[in-house]
């Protein structure tokens, strides 16, 4: 695809992962988890590279077998923003896209919108954009494991959270839950200032690593998508993958 910038992917692969260790060498319908979302990456065609950056052995000779491109951590990090940083530091690259390594139907329409804030963005305002999906159930909304996201006016986030938020005290309006679903598109200078600055208070404690971003001063331009991305955090959500791969 013809750009006017330089853009890449890059897969963040822990193994061990707080809430389901090793699930991204879980079988997927023949494949790994990490395998599946390696290839998915690449079949858009959007991105000039795609790479899996990971601490584990497992997980590169995984990426090597399949004739994937893959980088070892050199170090120990708190999250995948951080693990990326250090892997692109020397990249000369404009976008850099993180996509998670447990979302195996990431869609080339979602990735396109990401890509395409930043064609846009002449004067240069946005520093990362990310996906966010309407949640309609309250099993969901109260779901710690989906990440909310709140925005002004102008689709700019404002808050990310592990609670259902907004608070819908006013029953008699209408109040949009949104997911924030992981995938995000930073500029390389904005990714690397975040590797520079230490873990921020509310990021600690939500264990949200974009919080971080805001907590700092940088803008987060969401990007509304109807595709909803199965993320594997349980065993559960492993079934429900492997159920949509074989319907």
């Amino acid at each position: 695809m013809s750009k006017s910038f330089k853009v890449i992917a890059m897969i963040p692969a822990r193994y061990e992962a707080s809430r389901f260790p090793g699930k991204l060498m879980q079988d997927l319908a023949g494949k790994t988890v990490i395998t599946r979302t390696y290839e998915a990456a690449k079949s858009t065609e959007l991105f000039d590279e795609v790479y899996v950056v990971t601490d584990s052995e497992l997980i590169f000779s995984e990426i090597e077998k399949e004739g994937g491109k893959v980088i070892m951590s050199k170090k120990e990090h708190e999250c995948g923003s951080d693990r990326i940083a250090e892997a692109v530091q020397h990249m000369d690259v404009d976008i850099v896209i993180n996509v998670q390594g447990d979302e195996p139907f990431i869609n080339e329409k979602a990735l396109s919108k990401l890509l395409n804030v930043f064609k846009e963005d002449k004067d240069r305002l946005i520093d990362l954009a990310s996906l966010k999906v309407k949640l309609t159930s309250e099993e969901d909304i109260l779901n710690p494991n989906h990440v909310k996201v709140i925005t002004d006016l102008n689709n700019f986030a404002l808050y990310f959270s592990r609670s259902p938020i907004p608070f819908h005290r006013a029953k008699d309006l209408q109040v949009d839950y949104f997911k924030h679903v992981g995938i995000y598109a930073f500029r390389k200078d904005a990714l690397m200032a975040f590797y520079n600055l230490p873990m921020s208070p509310l990021e600690s404690a939500e264990k949200i690593e974009c919080i971080r971003y805001l907590e700092n001063g940088k803008t987060i331009k969401m990007v509304e998508t109807q595709e909803v991305s199965i993320g594997i955090d349980t065993p559960q959500d492993l079934e429900k993958a492997r159920l949509r791969f074989t319907h």
